[in-house]
């Protein structure tokens, strides 16, 4: 086996490493929503924006790493039935706490084993800052998991930050390149929006929002 490859075993020790700090981070912030730094207290601007001019019917949606809930709550808000996922059981726990009597499905889900009962099931998908959290190794494979979760013809809301081909960065997190997040034009979804901004952050100078539609 040529020494670039990858094992079934360097993957999975791959995504625990990514993983497991998470409910150990969220733990030791104590409740205090200012300690958690992709934490805003508030709905991500790019999906308020998006559903400021959403003008279809809302109808089963889903976040990808809901963190702390304030998106899914903004989808809720909006009219959508919703369901938010999160690795850490702590987040999940503090994000009910939070959105006590809204109507979201907060679950536990871990994004490499996916409850059954979730494929297949969503007709928007918001997703922002959780792919480049993980590992370059596990790019195609996390975008291959969110696309899973997508009915025919299901819209896709990314937000990532974003670099350019030549750039380094030495992650956690690791900004994308365009093509990166453009894998998902390679698993039957195709590109509805594709915008940069300019985003001077102590992480990159960069930043996409992207959508994309599953094809029926």
């Amino acid at each position: 086996m040529n020494k670039t490859e990858q094992t079934p075993f360097d993957y999975l020790q791959a995504q625990d490493e990514a993983t497991s700090w998470f409910n150990e981070y969220y733990k030791e912030a104590g409740k205090q929503i200012e300690t958690i730094a992709w934490a805003r207290g508030e709905a991500n601007p790019f999906l308020s924006e998006y559903l400021e001019t959403f003008n279809g019917t809302p109808t089963k949606a889903i976040v990808i790493g809901c963190g702390l809930g304030d998106d899914a709550f903004a989808l809720y808000e909006a009219g959508f039935d919703v369901t938010a996922i999160d690795i850490s059981p702590e987040a999940i726990s503090w994000a009910k706490e939070r959105f006590n009597g809204a109507g979201i499905n907060f679950v536990v889900a871990d994004l490499f084993d996916l409850p059954e009962e979730l494929l297949g099931q969503f007709d928007f998908l918001f997703e922002a800052f959780t792919i480049q959290s993980l590992p370059l190794s596990l790019r195609d494979r996390v975008i291959t998991a969110i696309t899973s979760l997508m009915t025919p013809d299901a819209k896709l809301l990314a937000v990532c930050n974003a670099k350019l081909d030549h750039e380094h960065f030495d992650g956690p997190p690791w900004p994308l390149t365009f093509n990166e997040l453009r894998l998902f034009t390679m698993k039957e979804c195709r590109e509805l929006e594709f915008s940069i901004f300019e985003n001077e952050s102590a992480l990159s100078r960069l930043k996409v929002r992207a959508l994309f539609q599953k094809e029926s």
